[in-house]
């Protein structure tokens, strides 16, 4: 995998593992840091990995953006920072592979954003998650997206608008993240969630997690209307082909894509 600055990447079997390594700001994302996530995302994504896992090091998952970086902008320029910063979230639910959030300490803002923006996530019990811009002076606008279609709208308005954080726990039951497992055994957790999930033809998962993005949010007729034509296309294809065989002939499956 490539080399980062504020990144660290490594690929073991058929997992990549981009790490944010700006432990010193608090994983805080900066134009440079989001740049090379956004260029990581993609290059992870045109590999034959089939999974990806984020994480952060240092003592906290992410603080969000900036403030040093945003501050320094004129309006041009945050509204660039805050294009690049939703390029990356569409990049991550975009690329066929899995994406599962590693969640450790405190993830606010932007780095709540980040969870929400991944396919799956694991929390450890440590760890907290906060919109907190309702109550400072910059309202979390752009992390409200997808932590809105997580979460839902009376707990979204309780998070954005208190901008209190709330534990492992509660975000576990408002759905924002799947897992949450004592802080030892996250990267257990993180393996065995991710393995589960990748199980199967790597095609199809692709197709799968594209068409569920595309339909989510869409009236119900949009919705069939979209899934009816790719399941029936995707009965085509060669891990379907398979997939149905093994199950007729009563073997297992062999999947080449």
């Amino acid at each position: 995998m490539g080399e980062y600055e504020h990144l660290l990447v490594k690929r073991d079997g058929d997992t990549v593992t981009i790490t944010m390594n700006r432990a010193a700001r608090r994983n805080s994302l900066s134009a440079d840091h989001l740049g090379e996530l956004l260029a990581a995302f993609r290059e992870a994504g045109e590999s034959d990995a089939t999974g990806i896992v984020l994480a952060g090091a240092g003592p906290v998952f992410s603080a969000g953006h900036d403030f040093g970086d945003v501050a320094a902008r004129d309006l041009m320029g945050v509204r660039e920072l805050l294009t690049l910063c939703t390029t990356l979230m569409r990049t991550m639910e975009s690329v066929p592979q899995v994406v599962i959030a590693r969640v450790h300490g405190l993830a606010t803002a932007a780095g709540c954003q980040l969870v929400a923006s991944c396919d799956l996530a694991v929390a450890a019990e440590s760890s907290g998650f906060a919109l907190p811009g309702g109550k400072g002076g910059w309202f979390c606008h752009t992390p409200a997206v997808p932590v809105a279609r997580a979460i839902g709208r009376k707990r979204l308005m309780e998070l954005a608008l208190t901008g209190d954080v709330v534990d492992a726990a509660t975000a576990l039951d408002w759905g924002l993240v799947n897992r949450v497992v004592p802080d030892d055994s996250l990267d257990e957790a993180v393996a065995e969630l991710l393995g589960r999930a990748t199980r199967g033809s790597r095609a199809s998962k692709a197709m799968g997690k594209q068409t569920l993005y595309a339909q989510l949010d869409r009236p119900e007729a949009d919705a069939y209307a979209i899934a009816v034509e790719v399941m029936a296309s995707a009965s085509q294809l060669p891990g379907a082909r398979e997939g149905m065989a093994a199950f007729l002939e009563k073997r297992k499956p062999d999947w080449t894509d």
